[in-house]
């Protein structure tokens, strides 16, 4: 074989091993870019695991928080319907006792007016009597002074009935005037009811936390009213410390 066939073979098979050893270091390449894939697969695989896991919890979690802000929002509103209708009893029933104090003391003072222009009478009576019998005794003299003195005692009298009167008509007046007070003050409490209802909604419905203390923050507010005006309404009645010498006073203890 001569050297120029010799080293054609040699080329050729040095071109047969360049190109065994570049389909071996291909196909080595092929299967680690294919290993490193399949790793960056399940990398990939792994983070949306723990992603969607993630976002599960929180979603429970949320859950969770909005159940029980849920339901101590539930247990805030019957608490407060609860107290407005304690609230309310105790108001109604102070301001009925006011009323029948009031009714109590006009009756206490027809009362008295009564044994008034009765003793007035008997005085009248009396004086009449013994004005018959001095006249018959004494003279004509004596007489006219009797007459003039029951003239007197029966203006006393029409003055005291007078008197009286004013007396019933003022205690009449005032209490028309606490029935007027209680009924502007039931119709306060029922429009403060209504906004305290209202409100309590608003702030469940709220789409903001920022609306939701607004709606709050006005909540306090009209319950704060709605117990100054029931405190109002309550106060008032009471005893009333008997004039001295009254004879009726045991009617009012």
């Amino acid at each position: 074989m001569s050297d120029n066939e010799e080293s054609s073979v040699l080329f050729s098979l040095k071109e047969l091993m360049t190109l065994e050893d570049d389909r071996i270091k291909s196909e080595e390449d092929d299967k680690k870019q294919a290993a490193a894939q399949a790793d960056q697969k399940r990398l990939d695989a792994e983070r949306q695991a723990r992603a969607e896991e993630e976002a599960r919890i929180r979603a429970d979690e949320e859950r969770r928080r909005v159940e029980q802000q849920r339901v101590a929002e539930e247990a805030a509103r019957l608490e407060a319907i609860k107290h407005a209708e304690v609230e309310k009893a105790r108001v109604e029933a102070e301001q009925r006792a006011r009323i029948e104090e009031i009714a109590r003391q006009q009756e206490h003072e027809r009362q008295l007016a009564a044994l008034k222009q009765d003793g007035s009478k008997k005085k009248l009576r009396n004086a009449l009597i013994g004005g018959v019998v001095v006249v018959v005794f004494a003279g004509a003299g004596l007489g006219v002074f009797l007459n003039n003195k029951a003239k007197e005692d029966a203006r006393t009298a029409a003055v005291q009935a007078d008197e009286q009167r004013k007396k019933d008509e003022a205690a009449a007046k005032k209490l028309r005037d606490a029935e007027r007070e209680i009924e502007a003050n039931r119709a306060k409490l029922a429009e403060y009811d209504q906004q305290i209802k209202d409100l309590e909604e608003k702030a469940k419905s709220a789409g903001s936390d920022a609306e939701k203390a607004e709606a709050e923050k006005e909540l306090a507010k009209v319950r704060a009213a709605r117990g100054a005006t029931g405190a109002a309404a309550g106060t008032g009645g009471g005893k009333k410390s008997c004039r001295p010498g009254d004879p009726l006073c045991s009617d009012l203890q």
